[in-house]
């Protein structure tokens, strides 16, 4: 059973789809599902929820996961998480306390509940999904990342054959973060 927290977008349709596809359940409330997905802003200039809240409500999910035996919770973050963005400092730092949040939870309920990050740079489809116009000249695969890639990494810490991998933010940016060319 999969669960949504925070706002949808085209990624997170995407996500949902591949896991209803793949035999998921989307339920209402995350108290009760085996992978919580905490969606957030990941476009700069958008309000974010205070991420002790978020923190907040994660962890209420955690400690039923982990009643139950187990379960993942997979937060999508932009990728200022992890470098931030001078124009964005706001939005880097609020990102980068959700991702601090996310560690946070993956030490306290490891090794029941398996708590990761996909940090997003640009993604677009018809329009900037994600990120920021200004990252694709400082991303070494020059070019936004499509729906399909961002899913898959989603898709990666929900699968169940990956049992080891807690506390880590996937950076889906292009290389964005690696910091190529980058003089602002």
């Amino acid at each position: 059973a999969v669960a949504l927290d925070g706002e949808t977008n085209p990624i997170v349709d995407a996500v949902l789809a591949a896991l209803r596809a793949n035999g998921g359940t989307v339920l209402e409330a995350g108290d009760a599902a085996d992978i919580l997905l905490m969606s957030n802003p990941l476009r700069p200039g958008t309000t974010m929820q205070d991420p002790r809240c978020q923190h907040a409500d994660a962890r209420r999910a955690a400690v039923a996961m982990a009643e139950r035996g187990g379960g993942r919770i997979v937060f999508l973050i932009s990728a200022t998480a992890g470098m931030p963005m001078r124009r964005h400092p706001r939005f880097s730092m609020e990102n980068a306390a959700i991702l601090a949040g996310m560690r946070a939870l993956a030490m306290e309920f490891g090794p029941k509940v398996l708590v990761n990050a996909v940090g997003f740079g640009a993604v677009e489809d018809e329009t900037m999904v994600s990120g920021d116009k200004a990252m694709l000249s400082h991303t070494p695969v020059g070019r936004a990342g499509c729906i399909e890639e961002a899913v898959a990494a989603v898709l990666f810490f929900c699968d169940p054959l990956n049992t080891y991998t807690t506390g880590q933010m996937l950076g889906v940016d292009g290389g964005w973060t690696a910091g190529y060319g980058r003089n602002f």
